[in-house]
């Protein structure tokens, strides 16, 4: 019997008595005792597995010292290289077997020889009553516990191995950024028991795999899940948007219209209460404010037959990231169309407006009499009752190319008025307290350099609401689940998002036409 033969044949003997819920027997026991002692002399007698056709490090070094003769340089250079071969050979020889990296070091410090190590190994496995492992053979020992540490260890090794940076990956996880996909199929299929897989092609590894595509113990798709995950929720987190700057986040726990949302009238001034008297009722008046209203985004994407043949990570890392990314950046472009679009919002009248008095009649750059008009506007707008409302002006947002005039209007202590060099900025004052935001979105959404382009002025959020941005159950990052697809030759996720996006008062801002923005290159 070849070696291959002889490890089924172990493997034979602990399934029927696993199968038949015993121990083996005498004679079982024998038998497999037998197998392994004829296995250590196959390891004792044939060629380093760790370079076929090369002799053991023992060997070579003999070898190498004889053809070389006493030349002192040639016998360190020897010893060096036999070190070397000695510790990859350990290291390699111990991951096949799960040997932790602890036990691992201690036999490379302790000088134990590639050989001590097969032995100490393979008494373990003995005593344990273990099949003798290698690639492709199954170990019938490993828990579910490290299982489970592998498959996030190896999740994380795929996306680190893309280039995306995790701030703490799974233990093992840099161990693992050599592999291959289809290197991390066969560990995962060894596992199950399959062997003789590294003489097997990437496609048909791949075949293997994608039967397991819905088994919820099947650990491949499992890492692909845990590699996605990571990604996404990364490139969620590294995306440039603007939009949370200013918008309010909330939650709706479900797809219905929600219309119930009332303001009762005007908490009506405290009346002095005199002695013996009594409270006064107050009176409300109702009046209906906007809807709210989720919508569900979402796009799909696979990992094809040929993407893993080809060892194509970035679908499954890069791909994910720059899906999370998209759905922020489409959040991004849809609050700002309502700013450039100016729909018609819950009162029919459109936002900015005459009607609204969040409207500056002629549109201008950035000087210091039309930002002194906005806040004066902004600060003078009264609730739904007529009552005045203080409203701290806290963000100015512009397209691309505005900011600086901002930054030297408002930096400024000083300024030159006729007849005066050294006049005091009033709105120097605020530059600690206002905020600026460019976002290159606008300037997209306004045909380009060249067009004319709007800004604004937003008052704080703790002091009127604007535009709030609603997720479902207030999540925000988007949900990822593998699919079926028919006609698909590979694994399939969809990835989606709930969101809804509402104006809530249009006291929030005040809208400045603008003027024509020219391009610096121009």
């Amino acid at each position: 019997m070849n070696r291959k033969q002889l490890i089924q044949r172990q493997q034979e003997l602990l399934n029927t008595a696993k199968a038949a819920k015993r121990e083996l027997t005498a004679e079982e026991q024998a038998e497999f005792d037998n197998i392994t002692r004829q296995l250590q002399a196959m390891d004792s007698s044939q060629p380093d597995e760790s370079n076929p056709g090369v002799p053991n490090s023992g060997a070579r070094s003999h070898e190498g010292q004889q053809a070389n003769g006493p030349d002192e340089e040639n016998v360190r250079q020897l010893a060096i290289r036999a070190e070397r071969e000695r510790c990859a050979t350990i290291t390699n020889l111990c991951r096949s077997f799960n040997i932790s990296e602890d036990e691992t070091n201690s036999f490379i410090n302790d000088g134990v020889s590639v050989d001590g190590v097969r032995t100490a190994i393979l008494e373990t496995l003995v005593e344990n009553k273990q099949p003798v492992n290698s690639r492709g053979v199954a170990d019938a020992t490993v828990t579910k516990d490290e299982q489970d540490k592998f498959r996030r260890a190896a999740g994380d090794a795929l996306v680190m191995r893309s280039g995306i940076n995790i701030e703490n990956p799974a233990e093992g996880a840099r161990d693992l950024m050599n592999m291959s996909l289809k290197d991390l199929a066969i560990d995962s299929l060894v596992s199950t028991g399959e062997t003789g897989l590294n003489r097997r092609s990437a496609d048909e590894i791949f075949s293997m795999v994608t039967r397991q595509y819905f088994s919820p113990t099947a650990a491949f798709p499992s890492i692909l899940d845990n590699a996605i995950n990571k990604a996404y929720v990364e490139g969620h987190k590294t995306v440039a948007v603007t939009f949370d700057q200013w918008t309010k986040k909330g939650t709706l726990k479900d797809f219905k219209t929600v219309d119930n949302n009332y303001i009762a009238g005007s908490a009506g001034e405290f009346l002095e209460v005199p002695e013996g008297g009594e409270l006064k009722h107050d009176t409300y008046e109702d009046k209906k404010r906007p809807t709210r209203k989720l919508k569900t985004y979402g796009r799909q994407f696979t990992l094809t037959r040929q993407a893993f043949i080809n060892d194509d990570i970035e679908l499954i890392t890069k791909l994910p990231a720059r899906y999370a990314k998209s759905a922020r950046k489409t959040i991004n472009k849809q609050c700002y169309q309502i700013l450039c679009n100016n729909p018609a919002i819950y009162d029919g009248k459109v936002l900015f407006s005459k009607a609204h008095g969040n409207l500056v009649t002629t549109g201008t750059g950035i000087t210091q009499a039309s930002m002194q008009a906005m806040i004066m506007a902004l600060q003078s707008q009264t609730d739904e009752f007529g009552e005045a409302i203080i409203v701290r002006p806290a963000t100015i947002i512009v397209p691309t190319g505005m900011a600086f005039d901002i930054y030297t209007l408002f930096n400024s202590p000083t300024i030159n008025t006729e007849g005066n060099t050294q006049a005091v900025n009033p709105l120097y004052a605020y530059a600690q307290h206002i905020k600026v935001i460019e976002d290159p979105t606008i300037n997209v959404l306004c045909g380009g350099f060249g067009n004319v382009m709007p800004w604004w002025l937003l008052g704080s959020k703790d002091d009127t609401d604007f535009i709030e941005v609603d997720y479902l159950n207030g999540q925000e990052i988007p949900t990822i689940r593998r699919m079926e697809t028919p006609g698909q030759l590979g694994f399939v996720w969809d990835i989606y998002l709930d969101w809804g996006i509402s104006v809530m008062d249009w006291r929030g801002a005040i809208k400045n036409p603008g003027v024509a923005i020219e391009s610096p290159l121009d």
